[in-house]
């Protein structure tokens, strides 16, 4: 029983191992990738979707990002979204495509970025503290009503104690990893 409890903690811990990094993605480093912009959601004939599905990403150079619409009705839509978004881009449309420049990123930048990540980290140490909580919980019941033992009980909470370090010292990896990318100044 005790098993099972923590056999099935570890996909919901590795979700957020996942999201982390998905949500890592988006944070520009000064250097183009289509994950910067891909997520964002374009009003589209009333419903919102990702520009990933109407659009062909790529990065020409390391400073830009060209988007292909595949539909061309929708270039001002996208535009307006990417210009809405929190990414501080302005669009450049070329006819069928268009264009963004990213800026050289400042100091100030970067730092302001590293905090955003500690923040993302934070949130994700949140959620592997709530899975922890409810992980506990479902291990007392089992004692109370007879499917563990006492002893089960506490090896549980050792093992429980064990994993949820494994995946805190995953997260500071991850976050150490976007911060050291983040402060590196590519020329």
């Amino acid at each position: 029983m005790l098993k099972e409890i923590l056999a099935k903690i570890k996909p919901e811990m590795e979700k957020v191992i996942f999201a982390l990094w998905e949500e890592f993605k988006t944070l520009h480093t000064g250097k183009a990738s289509a994950a910067l912009v891909e997520n964002i959601q374009i009003d589209y004939y009333g419903t919102k979707v990702s520009l990933k599905q109407m659009a062909q990403i790529t990065t020409p150079q390391p400073n830009q990002i060209m988007i292909i619409p595949f539909d061309q009705n929708a270039s001002k839509d996208i535009e307006t979204s990417i210009r809405n978004s929190d990414l501080n881009l302005n669009p450049v449309s070329e006819g069928r495509q268009i264009r963004l420049i990213l800026p050289p990123m400042t100091e100030e930048r970067r730092r302001e970025l590293t905090k955003v990540v500690h923040g993302k980290a934070e949130l994700a140490r949140v959620a592997i503290r709530n899975i922890r909580r409810a992980t506990w919980d479902e291990i007392q019941k089992s004692e109370k009503s007879g499917q563990i033992t006492e002893d089960d009980k506490y090896r549980g909470q050792e093992e429980l104690n064990k994993i949820i370090e494994d995946y805190n010292q995953k997260i500071d990896s991850v976050a150490k990893k976007k911060e050291t990318e983040l402060m590196t100044v590519s020329g």
